[in-house]
């Protein structure tokens, strides 16, 4: 396993702990059992997370989470031999659906939309940053959460990788009203866009 790691801070209103963010995404990595990995993960105010929703995703509010999938090239074989096996779905293996690929993204959270949002699941800030970031992680590791069945995979394998970090999520507030200007709790990310892209 070889992962390219990288955290650039852009705000000023949440104290961060760098070598832990990384950490994390080292962490979410090695449970997918991802091969290799190209990351960078950005952390944000809502204005400008808000903005990159717009530009690139035609959301015109604030999020928490979005994340773009530049690259995700999985073994052949590895496919194939598990769909000839009928192996358990991915939220029940020991790990998920990036096992040996290689995978490279951008993820760009909130640190001001996890201050707001940490009281609702009664936890800190910090915790719900690693949320977000785990997320968009599971997002560029190829789960998705646009229906319900895949919705409750994404969430099974979240509890998994944060379950490893001493974590325990509570999703408190079901997907928000988009109108509203806010996002939703933590499985909060909505559709893929055709360019690989998925807003939390």
């Amino acid at each position: 396993m070889h992962f390219e790691i990288d955290i650039s801070n852009e705000q000023s209103l949440l104290s961060l702990d760098v070598q832990n963010l990384e950490a994390v995404v080292s962490h979410v990595l090695r449970v997918e059992a991802v091969a290799d990995a190209v990351i960078s993960v950005t952390i944000v105010d809502n204005p400008r997370i808000h903005q990159i929703n717009r530009d690139y995703l035609q959301h015109d509010y604030p999020t928490d989470v979005i994340s773009f999938q530049l690259e995700f090239s999985s073994p052949v074989e590895q496919v194939e031999d598990a769909d000839d096996a009928g192996e358990a779905s991915p939220e029940l293996q020991p790990s998920g659906r990036a096992k040996g690929a290689s995978v490279e993204g951008e993820v760009i959270v909130s640190a001001e939309m996890a201050i707001e949002m940490a009281s609702r699941g009664s936890w800190d800030p910090a915790s719900e940053l690693t949320l977000y970031i785990a997320h968009g992680l599971l997002h560029l590791c190829g789960y998705d959460d646009l229906c319900p069945a895949e919705k409750s995979i994404m969430r099974a394998r979240e509890s998994a990788v944060l379950g490893g970090l001493g974590l325990c999520p509570s999703y408190p507030d079901d997907d928000l009203d988009a109108d509203s200007g806010t996002a939703g709790d933590a499985d909060r990310s909505g559709p893929a866009a055709d360019g690989g892209a998925a807003d939390g």
